[in-house]
């Protein structure tokens, strides 16, 4: 019998419901539950793919391709369950779907309304693809009482008179604020929160309430009993010294208990934690430490390369190490060397991560060359594996134009957009100039390693299945004079039309890659790429 949590919240700090619902996931998965997380978002857009990292942070792809929320990365390192289509829904795409029910005449002239129609598309949506799970956590996001969240509360009312209370609860994440100049906690927010989520139909079963001070069993009692939930079923979430700490958090003040008994489940025996404490050991009890330059054009906001900044903490988790990252604003050193020296020189390793658009390239540009004339580790992720192959072909190959068609019309297209490509569908293609939104070469794809080459050993595999999103391509028709510049193509695509991974062989640690490898890395699993590029990282640290 599948059951069902629902999740919502008031207003709530930096760590809210997406990180809440992953703990709360690891926790049950550490008592031998199946279990799946699914976004429900309010926002208009079809999907995330279309919205400003700026605006949205980073755009999370899954094995099919879909551009997902920054809580399906959360979901998928804290569970090790790989996210799908299925797990992500925007008000935008259900709408969509049932204007195109409209049109083709599904409705047979009916009234098209928020209730029934977008209500039970919404439920639709919950319940597709559940089969063999003990547990379904559906986060819906944003603020109690917004309106383009209205409909998703409905929706989850309607669905939890349609499952029964032993199918179905509901936990609501709130804030409960310090005062300093009072020395107290407020509870009125809570209190409000929860009046507006019971006033649509939804009572609460369990309160998670974010706090930065400890919260007295006097307070936790006043919430209780102005909430209408069980002393025992408020559930305090201070800050933590890090993420993954969150779960041993979350379970020491009793969450998963509470929420199996919300079921009328017996929570039973303790749940098995020792990865995750052995996580935190390796993190709060590092060996040494290491500084990164990740050179980026959206560095102001650091959850638009969220993943990236977690897959060098799992690099350091896996070396023993801590991970100092330093966020380099690309465009503050375009053309002056002195600039990028400076900037560079304290780093033991440099990463260019994604990116789109011109803005900010000459200094990404500039910075592998730093990296490759100083011997310094150096990662190239999509974009900045792209400018990689730019500057091994105007400063080593000789063709001194060298540039990408992203950036204007060029004489010497060393990088060029992607009209069609290979997936597991057959052949997909898109036109110039044609819609951006969802037309990249998105999701797994596979590629074949050269047998003796760096990542060949790094992998311990010679073929690997990785995550993209872009719609420009290294042109191979470069590919001989960049390697006898001394960079390899080491990766391609199975038909070895697309390039997949360069490297260079003669350096300490240079590898550049299409794909997006920090989206499969994983505290307990971290990915080998980013643990081998932050081993390189130690050995340079040793030798200045």
């Amino acid at each position: 019998m599948t059951r069902y949590i629902f999740i919502t919240g008031g207003v709530v700090s930096s760590l809210g419901k997406g990180l809440m619902a992953a703990s709360l996931a690891a926790l049950l998965q550490a008592r031998g539950y199946k279990v799946r997380i699914r976004k429900f978002d309010p926002y208009l857009n079809v999907d995330p793919g279309t919205m400003s990292p700026y605006q949205h942070g980073e755009v999370y792809v899954t094995d099919d391709g879909a551009e997902t929320d920054l809580d399906l990365g959360h979901y998928e390192r804290f569970t090790g369950v790989a996210s799908r289509q299925s797990d992500n829904v925007t008000s935008g795409r259900i709408y969509k779907t049932i204007i195109e029910r409209e049109r083709r005449g599904d409705y047979l002239g009916a009234t098209v309304q928020v209730i029934p129609h977008v209500t039970d598309a919404i439920k639709d949506f919950a319940q597709a693809e559940t089969e063999d799970l003990d547990f379904v956590l559906c986060e819906i996001g944003g603020t109690v009482g917004d309106i383009e969240s209205l409909p998703f509360i409905e929706a989850i009312r309607q669905l939890r008179n349609e499952l029964g209370r032993g199918r179905s609860i509901s936990v609501h994440v709130t804030l409960v604020p310090y005062i300093a100049a009072a020395g107290e906690l407020k509870t009125k927010p809570t209190q409000h929160s929860v009046r507006e989520l019971a006033s649509l139909g939804v009572q609460p079963d369990v309160l998670v309430c974010r706090c930065e001070k400890p919260l007295p069993a006097g307070e936790r009692a006043k919430i209780a009993q102005f909430c209408n939930v069980p002393a025992s079923a408020v559930i305090p979430a201070l800050d933590a010294p890090s993420i993954y700490a969150v779960p041993l958090q979350y379970h020491a003040e009793g969450l998963d208990g509470e929420v199996l008994r919300a079921f009328g489940i017996e929570p039973g025996e303790e749940p098995n934690l020792s990865r995750w404490t052995e996580i935190t050991d390796r993190l709060f009890n590092p060996e040494g430490e290491v500084t990164v330059g990740v050179v980026g054009k959206y560095v102001g906001l650091p959850d638009a390369y969220k993943s990236l900044n977690e897959a060098l903490v799992h690099g350091g988790i896996a070396n023993k190490v801590k991970v100092n990252i330093r966020w380099i604003d690309a465009e503050l050193f375009e053309g002056d060397d002195a600039e990028v020296a400076a900037s560079l020189e304290p780093c033991h390793a440099i990463l260019v991560p994604g990116a789109f658009g011109s803005r900010g390239a000459e200094g990404k540009i500039a910075s592998v060359r730093f990296a490759r004339e100083r011997n310094v580790p150096y990662f190239g992720i999509c974009f900045g594996m792209q400018m990689a192959c730019v500057e091994g072909a105007r400063n080593l190959a000789g063709i001194e134009n060298a540039s990408s068609t992203e950036f204007g019309p060029t004489l010497e297209p060393v990088v060029g957009i992607i009209t069609e490509w290979m997936s597991a569908a057959g052949i997909e293609k898109r036109e110039e100039g044609g819609d951006l939104g969802g037309t990249m070469r998105l999701g797994a794809y596979p590629a074949k390693l050269t047998g003796n080459s760096v990542v060949a050993s790094i992998y311990g595999a010679d073929e690997i299945s990785e995550r993209h999103r872009h719609r420009y391509e290294v042109n191979t028709g470069y590919r001989d004079a960049l390697e006898q510049g001394g960079l390899v193509f080491s990766g391609m695509s199975p038909d070895g039309m697309l390039p997949e991974i360069v490297e260079r062989p003669d350096h300490p640690w240079f590898v550049g890659v299409q794909f997006h490898p920090e989206l499969k890395s994983k505290p307990f699993d971290p990915h080998p790429l980013f643990a081998s590029f932050i081993e390189a990282a130690v050995r340079q640290s040793r030798l200045v």
